[in-house]
């Protein structure tokens, strides 16, 4: 086996273990492609390990400094052999080359990347929202920039793919921060923004004590409802994409909507416990996709 194949199933095995919401969908597509996303999903997840499981606020911005070195190397045509040869852990230097390969194949802009490198560096610093307008600009970072990424190994045939794909991951980050309220303000996080917060007269303390008031159903309705938008806005790049790969996005919006609908369906409980889709049903929504398209 060739390090280059070693480096592929190793991401496949990260995204088998640890991509619950993405791997499922993955199976619709070809394996060049389907290998692709699984190198593309393991820089995304060690990116997120070096900030979220680091000792320290200053270890997690070296590690993420590093990181950024590591995606400059990448871009430069560096080999696995120096990649080797430089401070990142084993698991990291078993995805590189697949990465490499990846990014090179596929032609996708190194600037996605570093944006969602920085937007793993603003979780470290800031931890409140004043407006949707400073929202959006982090989830365009962490959620918006893998979609840029995504569709550039699905294919796409007009550039206004773009700017939809860039809508699908506002939606899908949205989602994520509906279902990670309690998460969240577990780690001293307020990302609903304060001028909802306002809007609905539900205060900061009372989420981060998990003792939300009766108002806090009809500002989470607001926030889904305004993913709900996002959903919609990014429909449009269904048949922008190539016919190969429409199968797997068509999952992707399906798991992530599906989980808006089971928060909504819980009245928005999200402070009883994690809610997510079992993966029966994952994988009954990836099979009905493949069959469909």
């Amino acid at each position: 086996m060739t390090s280059l194949e070693y480096s592929y199933r190793h991401c496949q095995r990260v995204a088998s273990r640890q991509a619950k919401n993405f791997y499922y969908s993955f199976y619709a597509l070809p394996k060049e492609k389907r290998d692709a996303m699984c190198a593309i999903y393991a820089f995304f997840r060690y990116c997120d390990d070096l900030s979220d499981h680091a000792p320290s606020i200053e270890v997690a911005r070296v590690n993420l400094r590093r990181w950024r070195a590591v995606l400059d190397e990448a871009y430069a045509g560096g080999t696995a052999t120096a990649v080797a040869h430089s401070a990142l852990e084993a698991t990291a230097r078993a995805m590189l080359p697949a990465f490499a390969d990846t990014v090179r194949r596929y032609r996708i802009p190194k600037e996605y990347f570093a944006d969602l490198i920085s937007g793993a560096e603003m979780d470290l610093d800031k931890t409140r929202y004043a407006t949707f307008e400073e929202l959006y600009r982090y989830c365009y970072r962490v959620a918006s920039c893998v979609g840029l990424t995504v569709i550039h190994v699905f294919g796409f045939t007009d550039e206004k793919a773009k700017q939809y794909a860039e809508w699908c991951g506002i939606a899908f980050q949205l989602t994520n921060i509906l279902r990670d309220v309690r998460e969240d303000a577990q780690m001293g996080r307020v990302y609903l923004p304060k001028e909802d917060l306002d809007r609905f007269s539900v205060t900061e303390e009372q989420i981060l004590k998990c003792q939300p008031p009766p108002a806090f159903v009809d500002l989470m309705k607001f926030e889904s409802d305004r993913a709900h938008d996002y959903y919609e806005r990014a429909h449009p790049l269904l048949p922008l994409i190539h016919a190969d790969s429409r199968a797997t996005l068509v999952a992707l919006m399906e798991i992530y909507r599906g989980l808006l609908k089971k928060i909504e369906h819980r009245e928005f409980d999200v402070f009883a416990g994690r809610i997510s889709l079992p993966t029966w049903k994952k994988l009954l929504i990836a099979a009905k996709s493949l069959l469909r398209w």
